[in-house]
């Protein structure tokens, strides 16, 4: 079980990610922001230049402060240990994809939140640790999240439940709002959907700091690509995750986990704008 994991998206990612949501060419940009097409192609591509990112920025919409310290590599979120959560990473094609268990440690009674590309650790911890799954949270369906499902539901015997808009076979749907209580944790559901059709933020009360598992909504530092909607992405992600406490851990489909406080502060989709 990891406990630092590296970033999952560099500058030029969120870059990229965002002249793609907005429908933006280097020309565009580079004309608003006052610098050479040329100079926006090579921050997109990963060059690193402080002062083109500073005037690029605001013109994406990003914290300005935010982006130079991913790109002079100063931001770094604060390691998360939580009694009662762990975190799984395993590899899927060129990159890794995490997963998560809480439970509660007086009834023994867990839930897993995605499989991962690898169950086996989510096992081994249900063994060792004594535990009795009692559901399979989904976040959303691409299939890194969901590709060890039915595995884990036969080794546990435990159900599945997924967001009604993103529906699939081996798991019960369910519409946003529902609450899951497993043991003396509480699992509110809220939709932050853009990244996919029908994304789940699952808030957990009842362990030492209140958790949010946001599937591929937030990174550390970064979102995910609104492939679907950039700007419901953006905009649920604001009202859903960034409406919850500072001290909330966020815990991300890729990357390390963070909290809200962190990311208010040096993720660029969401840092003020300096």
């Amino acid at each position: 079980m990891p406990s630092s994991l590296p970033l999952e998206d560099f500058f030029n990612d969120i870059v990229a990610k965002t002249m793609r949501g907005l429908g933006l060419a280097d020309s565009t940009v580079a004309e608003r922001a006052g610098v050479s097409a040329a100079e926006v192609q090579s921050l997109r591509e990963g060059t690193w230049n402080a002062p083109v990112a500073r005037k690029v920025a605001p013109v994406l919409g990003l914290g300005a402060d935010a982006l130079v310290g991913l790109g002079d590599k100063t931001y770094r979120p604060a390691d998360v240990q939580l009694p009662g959560l762990a975190q799984f990473n395993t590899p899927y094609e060129d990159m890794t994809v995490n997963s998560y268990v809480a439970w509660d440690a007086h009834t023994r009674e867990a839930v897993a939140f995605d499989t991962g590309a690898d169950c086996t650790g989510i096992l081994e911890l249900l063994r060792d640790q004594h535990l009795s799954l009692s559901a399979i949270l989904l976040t959303h369906t691409h299939g890194d999240h969901i590709i060890e499902l039915d595995r884990l539901k036969e080794r546990t015997g435990a159900p599945a439940f997924v967001g009604d808009r993103e529906p699939i076979d081996g798991a019960e749907s369910f519409a946003t709002g529902r609450e899951f209580i497993v043991g003396r944790l509480k699992i509110a559901t809220r939709l932050t959907w853009g990244h996919s059709k029908g994304g789940i933020t699952y808030v957990v009360a009842g362990l030492a700091r209140p958790v949010a598992v946001v599937g591929d909504a937030v990174f550390a530092g970064s979102m995910g690509g609104g492939g679907v909607s950039f700007a419901d992405a953006l905009a649920t992600n604001r009202s859903e995750i960034f409406s919850l406490s500072d001290d909330t851990v966020l815990c991300p489909g890729h990357g390390p986990m963070t909290t809200v406080g962190e990311e208010r502060r040096h993720n660029p989709f969401f840092a003020a704008r300096s």
